[in-house]
């Protein structure tokens, strides 16, 4: 059994390493100010950044879900690591030699004989990466390296990302890698061999062209391998399996060369194949990753969220490059469902001749790879052309189902201030009036189904900055900074005069919290509201208008709550009175003439509190 590691080395370990430097791999830290930085926490998922880390103690600390440590303990939780192995990666970055104890203490050793699983697999990989290299260079690999200049790729670009070739041999690999001390059952672990029908062990990649994948350290955890002859029976692209230290779900090829420059622009250009991501860094792309045997997904969207610092305040840029093709552009529509779990903006970036980045470059050369990508244009807007193209806009029934087909995409838009400009352009696009669109967009946002008996139109909510939400907005802030004031005014105020649906929410959570008029105000009262809200966006909301300015100059008085309630109510009275007058009109007097008398009295009674609500908000705000 392994000795212990000697305290004095550990503390040594603890001394030399830099905190910020270690999580700098895994996090984009920005300054925090006295000293400390912070970031998006990698352990959780999180929309504003609550992990800091504190270089002057060599600690970090998560607010959101409590976790803390040193270094070590960072490793431990980021990468999976035990304590030994965790303090043996920062030894060997800091070029130091460790000591080991006996297990009684005794005599220390010189070195340990047994290393970590971790370490064990990916000084193999890193092995494997020397002799793949190396017989790149050999005249077998004459095709691999056709292949890789036929795609505008010199040797020293193949150096620059450690492109290799499997040779034609069924166990050339695995000898090599045993002689150098590695076991059978490490080799099969770390998925570079696998057992024969005959017992015997074989190398897993044959006759093909490597590019070695590697994590945010820069540690090579698996390959990506390309077939080169037509006699190969196999896939076009074989990658590692999953292993121990190969995820594919949490992998992106070229993240450890791209990850730096990603912080450094706030953006991240995603491709699909590991030529399109050397063909865009040496065409001054610095930027671009690519997914790894598998399509794009949420774990990949939580490693680059973390690298852009992707939060409500500094909002990054997600770029998809895709083929012009049927396939490209399904994995382009799949793409807009995860721009959803990015705070910043998504754009996709389609060649006009359908080439990927690899194929543009060769065909036009660099600087038509970065126009491909300075031409960007808003995933919604590539999105919803696609959808709209489907449908012959010169019928009705064309425009109808193309705006049934295209409306949820419009709902989906998680910035709720951009669905009105995006209704107004859906609505321009099919040749349509504003009113259906926007009573489509409104029942998809709200669950139910844009087309079929259950669709009905429903209430549409007013822009963030619209008369009516801004009456509202000054009401909440009234209940939330002057509960003493305003409370029972405010609470006498139905949920449902507020149109906003976030709005609502927060109505909804001064009410849970025991309404306005029995608070007393202040710190205790704004974390009670912000508790009983059921969603981010009206915690969210709360926090902003606890702190935000009332619009009046001096002092709120009880004349200033009475008008700001007036014009709220008479806004909600005003849009249901347009409302009704639609239905009357709906309404044939003949046939239905009770429900067209009954109609008519109650707009008569909205009208009638209109002008009373109209009066009494006469002052102005």
């Amino acid at each position: 059994m392994a000795g212990r590691i000697r305290d004095e080395d550990i503390a040594l370990v603890r001394e030399r390493t830099s905190i910020a430097e270690i999580i700098s791999d895994t996090v984009t830290l920005k300054s925090a100010g006295g000293g400390n930085l912070k970031g998006l926490c990698p352990f959780h998922d999180e929309k504003s950044p609550s992990f800091n880390v504190s270089p002057a103690r060599n600690v970090w600390y998560c607010f959101g879900c409590g976790a803390g440590g040193d270094a070590i303990k960072f490793l431990m939780d980021a990468e999976h690591l035990s304590f030994v192995e965790s303090v043996e990666r920062l030894a060997a970055r800091a070029g130091l030699q460790l000591r080991y104890l006996e297990d009684d203490r005794s005599a220390p050793r010189p070195n340990r004989p047994q290393q970590g699983q971790r370490q064990r697999l990916v000084a193999a990989h890193a092995a494997a990466v020397e002799f793949y290299t190396a017989q790149l260079t050999t005249a077998g690999a004459r095709t691999a390296r056709e292949f890789l200049a036929e795609r505008g790729f010199d040797r020293a670009a193949a150096q620059r990302y450690g492109c290799g070739f499997a040779p034609d041999g069924w166990d050339l690999l695995t000898k090599h890698l045993r002689q150098r001390g590695f076991s059978h059952d490490e080799l099969v672990t770390a998925g570079l061999s696998r057992p024969a029908r005959s017992g015997s062990l074989i190398d897993r990649f044959r006759r093909r062209l490597l590019w070695p994948i590697r994590d945010l350290t820069g540690d090579v955890i698996g390959f990506g391998a390309r077939k080169l002859f037509a006699d190969d029976d196999g896939p076009k692209y074989l990658n590692t399996p999953e292993t121990p230290i190969y995820k594919k779900s949490h992998v992106l090829y070229g993240i450890d060369q791209a990850k730096r420059e990603i912080a450094k622009q706030g953006r991240v250009v995603v491709v699909e194949g590991y030529t399109d991501v050397m063909a865009c860094h040496l065409a001054g792309v610095p930027t671009a990753v690519a997914t790894c045997g598998t399509a794009f997904g949420a774990d990949h969207i939580g490693v680059l969220r973390r690298l852009l610092l992707d939060t409500d305040a500094v909002a990054g840029e997600i770029i998809f490059t895709f083929d012009g093709d049927a396939a490209g552009q399904k994995a382009a529509l799949r793409a807009f469902d995860d721009d959803q779990r990015f705070v910043g903006r998504t754009f996709i970036a389609v060649s006009p001749d359908n080439m990927d980045p690899c194929e543009l470059r060769l065909a036009k050369g660099d600087l038509a790879v970065r126009d491909l990508v300075a031409r960007r244009e808003p995933l919604v807007d590539f999105a919803l052309r696609h959808v709209i193209s489907r449908y012959d806009l010169d019928t009705v029934d064309g425009r109808v189902e193309a705006m049934r087909r295209a409306a949820p995409l419009v709902a989906k838009l998680k910035d709720r201030e951009k669905r009105p400009e995006y209704v107004r352009k859906l609505a321009g696009d099919l040749g349509m009036e504003i009113e259906p669109v926007q009573r489509a967009v409104a029942t998809a946002a709200s669950g139910r189904p844009t087309d079929g008996p259950a669709a009905r139109p429903v209430r549409t909510e007013p822009s963030v900055d619209s008369p009516q939400s801004m009456v509202e907005r000054e009401a909440l802030k009234l209940a939330l900074q002057e509960p003493v004031l305003a409370g029972p005014m405010f609470d006498a105020v139905e949920a449902t005069d507020y149109r906003h649906p976030v709005h609502v929410a927060v109505r909804a959570a001064v009410a849970a919290a025991g309404g306005a008029a029995s608070a007393a105000g202040g710190a205790v009262w704004i974390e009670a509201v912000r508790d009983a809200c059921e969603d981010l966006a009206a915690q969210a909301l709360v926090g902003e208008l606890a702190v935000e300015p009332l619009r009046i100059d001096g002092e709120p008085d009880p004349r200033y709550v009475s008008i700001t309630m007036a014009r709220l109510q008479w806004g909600s009275v005003t849009a249901r009175i347009r409302e009704l007058k639609s239905r009357i009109q709906r309404i044939n007097p003949v046939n239905n003439k009770d429900e067209y008398f009954a109609a008519f009295g109650e707009l008569l009674s909205l009208e009638q509190h209109a002008r009373a609500l109209r009066e009494q908000a006469a002052g102005g705000l």
